[in-house]
C-alpha cells in the first residue's frame, strides 16, 4: 500500500470516529459544531451562485423560461428530481415543477399569455382549467451527457398538474411526481387535486398520460421511495401532523391497477408523536419496530386521511418532505421535527418480509437517524438523496442562508455547498448514473445546476496502490 493511500484510509478513519463522536451530540438542545469538513470548507464563487469546496465546480444547464426543444419554455419553481440510465452513456433527467393555481403564467411552459397552448396534443393536460387557463405545474426532462457536461435536450413530461413538489424513482425506470396541495374542482380548477402520476424517462421527448394514482391517496404528497425488493413504496405527507403512508401495488410496476393504502404505526406504542416538540418522545437511535395500519375512503374528500389514521393508531411526524432509497433503507426528512423545529432524519429498514405474511414475525424497524436540534448544522431539512457511496446529501429551506448538507453513515454533519445567489430553498439534489454529477435545483431563481469533483468514491478508485 503507498504511503499515499495510507494516509487516506488513516484520515477517513479519523473523520468516520469524529463523526461517530458528532452524532451522540446531535440530539442536544445546545449547539454541536461540526469538525473538519471531509472536502475541506467552502471557497467562495465568484459569480456569486453557489459555494463549493476547492477542486468542485458547477455549471448551469437551464434557466426558467430558457426555450427547450419541444418549444416550450422551462417553467419556473423547480423541485425534486431523479435521473435514470439512457442511451450511450447519457443521463435522463426527470424535473418537477412547483406552480401554484395563482402561478404568474410567465412561469409556465406556455408563455406569459399561454401563446404555446396550442402546441399541446389534445387531452394532454391534467386540468385544462374551468376559465381556459390550465394548472402549470408538471415535470420537464433533461437529457444530459455527463463526459462532455453539455444538454442535448429537454422537453415537457407531464403537463397540467399542480405544485409538483418532490417524488422519487422506481426500479421500473419511472418518476412518480407528487402534487402537494389537496385543491378542489373549484374556481378556476376542473379537476380535485392531491394526487401522485408517473412520468415514465424516456429519450425521446414525449408527454405523460395525466392518470392519477388514485389508489396511492388523496393528500399534500411531498416525496416517495421505492424499495426494490418489495416493490413497496413509502409516501411522505408535508402537514405538520402528518402520516408516513405505505402503498402495496396489485401488480408491481402497474400502479394504475390499484393497491393497498397502510400508514406506519409504531408497535406497543399507538398514536405516537414522533415530532420531539415538547417532550422527546423518541430518542437518536432508538430502535422502534413498525406495524402498517390499512386506510380507507383514501381519496379523502375533506383531506382528514391523516386524522383518521392517527385515530388508529398510526404515529404522527412533523412536515414530512424529502425521501430516498438507499444503502438497504428508507430515509426520510421531517422538516419541522425536533425540539427547536429544525428538522429530523429518520430511517425505516423494510423487513425482508415486507407487505408480506411473515412480517409480523419479522418487522420493519424505524430510528431517529438524526436531530440536530441546531440550526447551525440542518435548518429544515428538505429534499434529500443518497449518495453512491452512502452519505446523504440534504437540501436546505429555512430562513436565511441555504445550504447543501451532508450527513455521514455514522451520522456526522458536513456543509457541502452554499447558495451565494439568495435565500432561495435548495432542492431536488440527485447524482447521476455514473456517479460524476450532482444536479440541484435553485428553485425561486430558477436554475439548475450540476456539480461535478472529485467525490469520495472517486477519491478512493483513483488513489494509488
Amino acid at each position: 500500500m503507498s504511503q499515499s493511500r495510507r494516509h487516506f484510509l488513516q484520515s477517513s478513519a479519523a473523520f468516520a470516529m469524529g463523526f461517530a463522536g458528532l452524532h451522540s451530540l446531535t440530539g442536544c438542545a445546545g449547539r454541536a459544531q461540526p469538525l473538519t469538513e471531509p472536502y475541506g470548507p467552502l471557497a467562495p464563487d465568484p459569480a456569486g451562485v453557489m459555494d463549493l469546496p476547492e477542486g468542485f465546480t458547477y455549471s448551469i444547464l437551464s434557466r426558467t423560461s430558457d426555450p427547450m426543444t419541444d418549444g416550450f419554455l422551462v417553467p419556473g419553481l423547480p423541485d425534486g428530481m431523479a435521473t435514470f440510465a439512457g442511451e450511450g452513456g447519457r443521463t435522463i433527467l426527470v424535473r418537477n415543477h412547483e406552480l401554484n393555481s395563482d402561478s404568474d403564467p410567465a412561469l409556465g411552459a406556455f408563455g406569459a399569455n399561454y401563446e404555446l397552448l396550442d402546441r399541446l396534443p389534445q387531452g394532454s393536460l391534467f386540468d385544462a382549467g374551468a376559465d381556459g387557463r390550465p394548472c402549470l405545474g408538471g415535470t420537464t426532462t433533461v437529457i444530459y451527457d455527463t463526459a462532455s457536461q453539455r444538454v442535448e435536450a429537454q422537453y415537457l413530461s407531464l403537463a397540467g398538474t399542480l405544485r409538483n413538489c418532490a417524488g422519487g424513482p422506481t426500479p421500473w425506470n419511472s418518476w412518480i411526481t407528487c402534487e402537494e396541495t389537496v385543491e378542489r374542482a373549484e374556481g378556476g380548477l376542473s379537476r380535485d387535486h392531491g394526487y401522485s402520476f408517473e412520468v415514465p424517462a424516456s429519450m425521446q421527448p414525449q408527454l405523460a398520460a395525466p392518470v392519477p394514482l388514485v389508489a396511492m391517496g388523496r393528500f399534500n404528497h411531498e416525496a416517495v421511495a421505492v424499495d426494490p425488493s418489495s416493490h413497496a413504496i413509502y409516501q411522505t405527507e408535508d402537514t405538520q401532523d402528518g402520516l408516513i403512508y405505505r402503498f402495496l401495488p396489485l401488480v408491481p410496476g402497474r400502479l394504475q391497477e390499484g393497491g393497498r393504502l397502510q400508514a406506519l404505526a409504531a408497535r406497543g406504542r399507538p398514536g405516537l408523536d414522533t415530532r420531539n416538540w415538547e417532550d422527546a418522545a423518541v430518542g437518536i437511535g432508538e430502535q422502534l419496530e413498525v406495524h402498517w395500519i390499512d386506510l380507507e375512503d383514501i381519496e379523502s374528500p375533506e383531506d382528514d386521511l391523516r386524522h383518521r389514521g392517527y385515530a388508529s393508531g398510526a404515529a404522527r411526524f412533523a412536515r414530512g418532505e424529502g425521501m430516498w432509497y438507499g444503502n438497504e433503507a428508507v430515509y426520510f426528512a421531517c422538516t419541522n421535527g425536533g425540539s427547536k423545529k429544525s428538522g429530523q432524519i429518520w430511517r425505516y429498514r423494510p423487513s425482508a418480509y415486507e407487505g408480506a405474511g411473515k412480517e409480523s414475525d419479522h418487522p420493519g424497524v424505524l430510528d431517529l437517524f438524526v436531530e440536530p436540534n441546531d440550526a447551525g448544522l440542518i435548518d429544515n431539512a428538505d429534499n434529500l438523496t443518497v449518495t453512491p457511496w452512502g452519505d446523504l446529501i440534504v437540501c436546505e429551506d429555512g430562513s436565511g442562508e441555504q445550504f447543501l448538507v451532508g450527513i455521514t453513515p455514522e451520522g456526522g454533519i458536513y456543509k457541502f455547498g452554499r447558495n451565494a445567489l439568495s435565500d432561495s430553498e435548495l432542492a431536488g439534489a440527485t447524482f447521476s448514473p455514473d456517479g460524476t454529477t450532482l444536479f440541484v435545483n435553485i428553485q425561486h431563481d430558477g436554475l439548475t445546476l450540476a456539480i461535478t469533483g472529485p467525490w469520495q468514491a472517486a477519491q478512493v478508485n483513483s488513489l494509488p496502490e
